[in-house]
Protein backbone atom coordinates (compact mmCIF):
# COMPACT_ATOMS: atom_id res chain seq x y z
CA UNK A 1 0.00 0.00 0.00
CA UNK A 2 1.34 3.41 -0.99
CA UNK A 3 0.73 6.64 0.91
CA UNK A 4 1.40 10.31 0.25
CA UNK A 5 2.36 12.45 3.27
CA UNK A 6 2.11 16.22 2.72
CA UNK A 7 3.41 18.33 5.63
CA UNK A 8 6.05 21.04 5.97
CA UNK A 9 7.25 19.89 9.40
CA UNK A 10 10.47 18.03 8.54
CA UNK A 11 10.85 16.44 11.97
CA UNK A 12 7.26 15.21 11.95
CA UNK A 13 7.40 13.81 8.43
CA UNK A 14 10.64 11.95 9.16
CA UNK A 15 9.15 10.36 12.26
CA UNK A 16 5.83 9.59 10.59
CA UNK A 17 7.49 8.07 7.55
CA UNK A 18 9.37 5.65 9.78
CA UNK A 19 6.19 4.70 11.66
CA UNK A 20 4.21 4.21 8.47
CA UNK A 21 6.95 2.08 6.93
CA UNK A 22 6.95 -0.14 10.00
CA UNK A 23 3.19 -0.47 9.57
CA UNK A 24 3.77 -1.84 6.08
CA UNK A 25 3.30 1.20 3.84
CA UNK A 26 5.42 2.65 1.06
CA UNK A 27 5.53 6.40 1.71
CA UNK A 28 6.17 9.43 -0.51
CA UNK A 29 6.61 12.88 1.07
CA UNK A 30 5.95 16.45 -0.09
CA UNK A 31 6.67 19.54 2.01
CA UNK A 32 4.50 22.19 0.34
CA UNK A 33 1.12 22.47 -1.29
CA UNK A 34 2.34 22.76 -4.88
CA UNK A 35 4.46 19.60 -4.78
CA UNK A 36 1.79 17.78 -2.79
CA UNK A 37 -0.95 18.64 -5.28
CA UNK A 38 1.25 17.55 -8.19
CA UNK A 39 2.11 14.18 -6.66
CA UNK A 40 -1.47 13.49 -5.63
CA UNK A 41 -2.66 14.34 -9.15
CA UNK A 42 -0.02 12.54 -11.19
CA UNK A 43 0.66 9.40 -9.15
CA UNK A 44 -1.47 6.68 -7.61
CA UNK A 45 -1.82 6.37 -3.83
CA UNK A 46 -4.03 4.30 -1.55
CA UNK A 47 -4.44 7.18 0.92
CA UNK A 48 -3.08 10.68 1.58
CA UNK A 49 -2.20 12.46 4.83
CA UNK A 50 -2.59 16.19 4.22
CA UNK A 51 -1.71 19.05 6.55
CA UNK A 52 -3.95 22.07 5.99
CA UNK A 53 -1.32 24.64 7.03
CA UNK A 54 1.05 24.27 4.07
CA UNK A 55 3.35 26.85 2.43
CA UNK A 56 2.79 27.99 -1.19
CA UNK A 57 -0.72 26.54 -1.38
CA UNK A 58 -3.00 25.65 1.51
CA UNK A 59 -4.05 22.08 2.16
CA UNK A 60 -7.68 23.06 1.68
CA UNK A 61 -6.90 24.41 -1.80
CA UNK A 62 -4.96 21.25 -2.61
CA UNK A 63 -7.81 19.03 -1.48
CA UNK A 64 -10.30 21.11 -3.46
CA UNK A 65 -8.18 20.78 -6.61
CA UNK A 66 -8.00 17.00 -6.23
CA UNK A 67 -11.74 16.62 -5.75
CA UNK A 68 -12.48 19.00 -8.63
CA UNK A 69 -10.31 16.74 -10.81
CA UNK A 70 -12.33 13.69 -9.64
CA UNK A 71 -9.39 12.28 -7.70
CA UNK A 72 -11.13 10.28 -5.00
CA UNK A 73 -8.09 8.99 -3.07
CA UNK A 74 -8.99 8.84 0.66
CA UNK A 75 -7.58 11.86 2.52
CA UNK A 76 -6.85 12.25 6.22
CA UNK A 77 -6.34 15.93 7.07
CA UNK A 78 -4.14 17.25 9.87
CA UNK A 79 -5.24 20.43 11.63
CA UNK A 80 -4.42 22.52 14.67
CA UNK A 81 -6.00 21.06 17.79
CA UNK A 82 -8.36 24.01 18.28
CA UNK A 83 -9.05 24.75 14.62
CA UNK A 84 -12.52 23.19 14.55
CA UNK A 85 -13.52 25.35 11.58
CA UNK A 86 -10.62 23.88 9.55
CA UNK A 87 -11.85 20.38 10.32
CA UNK A 88 -15.36 21.30 9.19
CA UNK A 89 -14.08 22.96 6.02
CA UNK A 90 -11.83 20.00 5.28
CA UNK A 91 -14.61 17.44 5.69
CA UNK A 92 -16.94 19.51 3.53
CA UNK A 93 -14.23 19.77 0.87
CA UNK A 94 -14.03 15.99 0.64
CA UNK A 95 -11.70 14.76 3.38
CA UNK A 96 -12.45 11.29 4.78
CA UNK A 97 -11.20 11.91 8.32
CA UNK A 98 -9.19 14.39 10.37
CA UNK A 99 -6.69 14.40 13.21
CA UNK A 100 -5.72 17.38 15.35
CA UNK A 101 -2.11 18.22 16.17
CA UNK A 102 -0.37 17.14 18.30
CA UNK A 103 -1.35 13.48 17.98
CA UNK A 104 -0.08 9.99 18.73
CA UNK A 105 1.37 8.38 15.62
CA UNK A 106 -0.32 5.08 16.50
CA UNK A 107 -3.69 6.83 16.22
CA UNK A 108 -2.82 8.21 12.79
CA UNK A 109 -1.83 4.73 11.59
CA UNK A 110 -5.07 3.27 13.00
CA UNK A 111 -7.19 5.96 11.32
CA UNK A 112 -5.47 5.37 7.98
CA UNK A 113 -6.08 1.64 8.26
CA UNK A 114 -9.75 2.32 9.01
CA UNK A 115 -10.06 4.60 5.96
CA UNK A 116 -8.46 2.00 3.68
CA UNK A 117 -10.64 -0.77 5.14
CA UNK A 118 -13.79 1.25 4.52
CA UNK A 119 -12.76 1.90 0.93
CA UNK A 120 -12.29 -1.86 0.45
CA UNK A 121 -15.50 -2.73 2.32
CA UNK A 122 -13.67 -4.52 5.15
CA UNK A 123 -14.75 -4.43 8.78
CA UNK A 124 -11.48 -5.20 10.58
CA UNK A 125 -7.73 -5.66 10.19
CA UNK A 126 -8.01 -9.29 9.12
CA UNK A 127 -8.20 -10.12 5.41
CA UNK A 128 -9.26 -13.54 4.16
CA UNK A 129 -9.22 -15.26 0.80
CA UNK A 130 -9.98 -18.96 0.71
CA UNK A 131 -7.93 -20.59 3.44
CA UNK A 132 -5.42 -17.74 3.67
CA UNK A 133 -5.79 -15.19 6.47
CA UNK A 134 -3.69 -12.02 6.72
CA UNK A 135 -3.33 -10.21 10.05
CA UNK A 136 -2.62 -6.65 8.94
CA UNK A 137 -1.57 -5.37 12.36
CA UNK A 138 0.97 -8.15 12.97
CA UNK A 139 1.96 -8.48 9.29
CA UNK A 140 1.51 -12.23 9.53
CA UNK A 141 -0.38 -14.67 7.33
CA UNK A 142 -1.43 -18.27 7.70
CA UNK A 143 -3.14 -20.95 5.68
CA UNK A 144 -5.85 -22.95 7.38
CA UNK A 145 -4.88 -23.91 10.92
CA UNK A 146 -1.14 -23.79 10.27
CA UNK A 147 1.02 -21.49 12.43
CA UNK A 148 1.20 -17.87 11.21
CA UNK A 149 4.11 -16.85 9.01
CA UNK A 150 5.82 -13.47 9.46
CA UNK A 151 6.14 -11.64 6.14
CA UNK A 152 8.87 -9.37 4.86
CA UNK A 153 7.92 -5.75 4.15
CA UNK A 154 7.53 -6.31 0.40
CA UNK A 155 5.71 -9.65 0.83
CA UNK A 156 3.26 -8.00 3.20
CA UNK A 157 2.58 -4.99 0.95
CA UNK A 158 2.08 -7.25 -2.06
CA UNK A 159 -0.22 -9.72 -0.30
CA UNK A 160 -2.28 -6.97 1.33
CA UNK A 161 -2.80 -5.19 -1.98
CA UNK A 162 -3.91 -8.39 -3.70
CA UNK A 163 -6.26 -9.28 -0.84
CA UNK A 164 -7.79 -5.81 -0.78
CA UNK A 165 -8.60 -6.26 -4.49
CA UNK A 166 -9.62 -9.93 -4.61
CA UNK A 167 -10.42 -11.39 -7.99
CA UNK A 168 -9.24 -8.29 -9.89
CA UNK A 169 -6.49 -8.63 -12.47
CA UNK A 170 -3.62 -6.35 -11.42
CA UNK A 171 -0.70 -5.50 -13.68
CA UNK A 172 2.94 -5.67 -12.63
CA UNK A 173 3.14 -1.91 -13.04
CA UNK A 174 0.24 -1.31 -10.66
CA UNK A 175 1.66 -3.73 -8.11
CA UNK A 176 5.05 -2.01 -8.33
CA UNK A 177 3.44 1.40 -7.80
CA UNK A 178 1.78 0.22 -4.60
CA UNK A 179 4.66 -1.87 -3.22
CA UNK A 180 7.74 0.26 -3.84
CA UNK A 181 8.66 3.81 -2.86
CA UNK A 182 9.76 6.31 -5.49
CA UNK A 183 13.49 5.89 -4.96
CA UNK A 184 13.31 2.10 -5.14
CA UNK A 185 13.86 0.37 -8.45
CA UNK A 186 10.51 -0.88 -9.74
CA UNK A 187 11.74 -4.02 -11.47
CA UNK A 188 8.81 -6.10 -12.73
CA UNK A 189 10.94 -9.23 -12.54
CA UNK A 190 11.34 -8.68 -8.79
CA UNK A 191 7.55 -8.56 -8.45
CA UNK A 192 7.48 -12.03 -10.00
CA UNK A 193 10.01 -13.26 -7.44
CA UNK A 194 7.79 -12.09 -4.57
CA UNK A 195 4.66 -13.52 -6.18
CA UNK A 196 6.44 -16.88 -6.37
CA UNK A 197 7.38 -16.60 -2.70
CA UNK A 198 3.72 -16.16 -1.78
CA UNK A 199 2.84 -19.15 -3.94
CA UNK A 200 5.46 -21.16 -2.08
CA UNK A 201 3.89 -20.18 1.24
CA UNK A 202 0.22 -20.56 0.32
CA UNK A 203 0.08 -22.92 -2.67
CA UNK A 204 1.07 -22.67 -6.33
CA UNK A 205 -2.53 -21.97 -7.34
CA UNK A 206 -3.06 -19.17 -4.81
CA UNK A 207 -2.06 -16.45 -7.30
CA UNK A 208 -2.99 -16.75 -10.96
CA UNK A 209 -0.78 -15.32 -13.73
CA UNK A 210 -2.23 -13.88 -16.93
CA UNK A 211 0.63 -13.54 -19.37
CA UNK A 212 1.13 -9.95 -20.46
CA UNK A 213 -1.67 -8.76 -18.16
CA UNK A 214 -0.75 -9.38 -14.54
CA UNK A 215 -1.85 -11.30 -11.49
CA UNK A 216 -4.95 -11.98 -9.47
CA UNK A 217 -5.95 -14.14 -6.54
CA UNK A 218 -7.44 -17.30 -7.99
CA UNK A 219 -11.20 -17.46 -7.32
CA UNK A 220 -11.83 -19.68 -4.30
CA UNK A 221 -14.43 -21.78 -6.10
CA UNK A 222 -12.21 -22.58 -9.09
Amino acid sequence: MRLLLVDDDLELTTSLRDSLRKAGYAVEVAHDGIDGEFLGSEETFDAIVLDLGLPDKSGLEVLGAWRAANIDTPVLILTGRDAWHERVDGLRAGADDYLGKPFHEAELVARLEAIIRRRAGKADNTLEWGEVTLDVERQQARIGEQPPRALTRIEFRLLRYLMLHPGRLISKTELGDHVYEEEQQKDSNVIEVYVNRLRHYFGKDFIETRRGQGYRLRPVDS
